[in-house]
């Protein structure tokens, strides 16, 4: 039985953050528990072919996911159990907000299956929090983690930002700290990213900011960059993904899963899929080819069809070689020469020698006699290494 991977989004959320650009907003109990319902059928649809596959990891992503009940997670997960094959010690996260909280909800996920906890904090600072939108402190946070430490969550992630208007070099180094006292299993560190449409991207790049504070300069934002990995790898956390850090053994496995391109479902507004036809139904023209697609992200629109899939992507080879390339060299130990030949059934010096020869001159790329991976210089100009391993088609 092959892997396979699945996502579910839960779209709703207390309010919008400053800097959110993803697929949610406020709702009522009522059109909550109608979406879980929509999810459940959709999961019931998949073709009887998912049995060809066991489930390795399941990640409830938002939006808030927290803001469901015990009970509607735990629905979710026994229809997933229903029409799936998981594996028993299938990773299965859930992200949390910690205004969204409480024990009664944390008892029930865990009664449910969740066993990796992934908890947006963010900062340590009050002040940044609430310049970012968040709903809660750094003190209800400090609750929330301690909490789910008593109700047996044994894996949990916290995620941080930085280059938050306001922040200095010294704050961020406490959220650090602070955090890293905490001793989570992983943490999860990025860099603020001013997305079209968001309040930040208005203010900061739209209206340029004139009062208020303002993001910390360039050199400012490349030091708490190198502190991040200094800090995290003196505490233990070893950085195995360009913004991902992790005790030993506790790297997220659901997104390596996505970094090597293992197949995926997405169930749920606006989530995405890669997966080989056998998985989009019966298309012929699929078979044997991995395929993209992604389910509307309107609910109105995804309430009448959870997903077209006759008219899913087909990914043509060029594409499916650059994603090896640019998913695969976001991890520490880069991408295997083999793999790449035996999926492809060409070397990878045939089609990429080229810009591999020409990186490694600029100490960006190294290599060995199976893999090839980014030199800390290449790790901190990753977005321009990328962009070399385009294809004409």
């Amino acid at each position: 039985m092959q892997p396979l991977e699945l996502y579910i989004h839960i779209p709703f959320c207390v309010k919008k953050c400053a800097y959110c650009d993803f697929l949610s907003g406020p709702a009522g109990e009522k059109e909550k528990e109608e979406y879980v319902k929509m999810l459940v059928d959709e999961i019931r649809k998949c073709p009887d072919t998912v049995q060809n596959y066991r489930v390795i990891s399941i990640f409830f992503g938002g939006g808030t996911p927290s803001l469901l009940t015990g009970e509607q997670i735990g629905r979710l997960m026994d229809t997933v159990r229903e029409i799936f094959t998981l594996d028993e010690d299938a990773e299965i996260t859930m992200e949390m907000n910690p205004g969204t909280v409480t024990e009664e909800k944390l008892r029930k996920y865990r009664q449910a299956g969740v066993n990796r906890l992934s908890i947006g904090l963010q900062s340590v600072n009050d002040e940044e929090l609430r310049l970012l939108g968040r709903i809660h402190t750094y003190e209800e946070f400090l609750e929330a983690y301690h909490l789910a430490r008593a109700n047996g969550f044994a894996n949990i992630n916290v995620d941080l930002i930085s280059a938050i208007p306001g922040q200095t070099v010294e704050s961020w180094r406490r959220t650090l700290e602070q955090v890293m006292a905490l001793s989570p299993e992983h943490i999860s560190a990025y860099s603020l990213i001013l997305e079209e449409g968001t309040t930040f991207y208005k203010k900061y790049v739209e209206d340029e900011a004139k009062e208020g504070p303002k993001l910390p300069d360039e050199d400012a934002e490349r030091q708490m960059y190198w502190d991040t990995e200094t800090l995290m790898e003196k505490n233990g956390y070893h950085r195995y993904e360009i913004s991902n850090y992790a005790k030993e053994g506790y790297a997220c496995r659901h997104n390596l899963g996505y970094w090597e391109r293992i197949p995926y479902l997405g169930f749920g507004i606006g989530a995405a899929s890669l997966v080989p036809g056998d998985l989009i139904g019966k298309c012929r023209k699929l078979e044997g080819k991995m395929s993209r697609y992604t389910n509307p992200d309107q609910l109105r629109e995804y309430a009448h069809s959870y997903r077209n899939k006759f008219q899913a992507e087909l990914l043509t080879e060029t594409e499916e070689m650059e994603e090896f390339m640019f998913l695969g060299l976001r991890k520490m130990n880069g991408i295997s020469k083999k793999e790449f030949s035996e999926y492809f059934g060409k070397s990878l010096e045939d089609i990429y020698g080229e810009p591999i020869c020409k990186l490694e001159s600029l100490k960006l790329l190294e290599q060995d006699d199976d893999r090839v991976w980014l030199t800390k210089r290449g790790i901190d100009v990753s977005n321009s290494v990328f962009v070399e391993f385009l294809l004409e088609e």
